[in-house]
């Protein structure tokens, strides 16, 4: 694993340099990589995409564990420095979110099965996130190592829940694996980190479900401290008491707000509207 000094080395070089507006910040604790790599369960079948790989540090340990790596960085000179580096790597230069992800399994993964495992930009783990599971062809578990305080948004129980934790709660379970120091990275960033993991992802109901499902989810939290009956009459634009009626129809006590519903709750919500 590179350490820091190394890292400085390499971006002595007059062609490179370190880009915050990509959030690279290089992992330097091989301690977090071991768990990383522990909790992604890995095996010789197993294909892996690789978000931001950087000067590939958990690159490397990943293509030791599986069959296929898929390592997609923006960066166009830190993607020419991993060419040919892994010979079971395949670098992309190119942006993840403009990216058809059924497409690129397709290609990759014959069977459609693959994982997520990566160190994420911070600026775009929500993007990421919505990516990943929203789409088709889901992966079969995601690893990835993100700013604490939205590991923990995502894992929070009713009471405490936002649009984050229920647009991966609809999915899958999420759990966070450690917490991280930032002095993990360098440069090291201004918050820690967490590694978040989530399995037993499924996309069990059509699109249009849970398009629904959503829409009156962000609904319920369009204002956050009004009770969920006001924004549903809002968002509806329906008169109170019919919005009243929907949440008695679903078995919701009147004066409940939004972020105290659990999943299944919504789901009955949105089947009483």
């Amino acid at each position: 694993m590179l350490t820091k000094e190394e890292i400085q080395q390499i971006f002595k070089s007059p062609d490179l340099a370190i880009l915050k507006s990509l959030g690279q910040n290089f992992l330097i604790d091989e301690t977090v990589l071991e768990k990383i790599i522990a909790c992604s369960d890995l095996n010789d079948e197993d294909v892996v995409v690789e978000i931001g790989p950087g000067l590939g540090t958990l690159t490397e340990e990943l293509a030791k564990k599986c069959k296929k790596v898929v390592a997609i960085e923006k960066d166009k000179k830190i993607s020419e420095m991993l060419v040919g580096k892994f010979k079971n790597v395949e670098v992309i230069n190119g942006d993840i979110l403009q990216m058809n992800i059924s497409e690129l399994v397709k290609k990759y993964a014959k069977n459609g099965k693959f994982k997520l495992v990566s160190n994420i930009p911070y600026y775009i783990t929500s993007p990421i996130i919505k990516l990943f599971l929203e789409n088709v062809v889901q992966p079969k578990a995601i690893v990835l190592l993100m700013q604490k305080e939205v590991a923990q948004r995502i894992c929070a129980q009713p009471g405490k829940l936002s649009m984050i934790a229920l647009a991966v709660q609809v999915y899958g379970k999420a759990e966070i694996i450690d917490f991280v120091k930032n002095t993990s990275f360098y440069p090291a960033p201004k918050v820690d980190s967490a590694i978040l993991k989530i399995k037993d992802i499924k996309h069990e109901f059509s699109d249009e479900y849970y398009r629904s499902l959503f829409r009156i989810m962000k609904m319920g939290f369009a204002a956050k401290r009004k009770k969920l009956a006001n924004n549903l009459s809002a968002g509806l634009q329906i008169e109170k008491m019919q919005s009243e009626e929907f949440l008695l129809q679903a078995g919701l006590d009147l004066q409940v707000r939004a972020q105290e519903l659990n999943i299944e709750q919504w789901r009955k919500l949105t089947e009483s509207v």
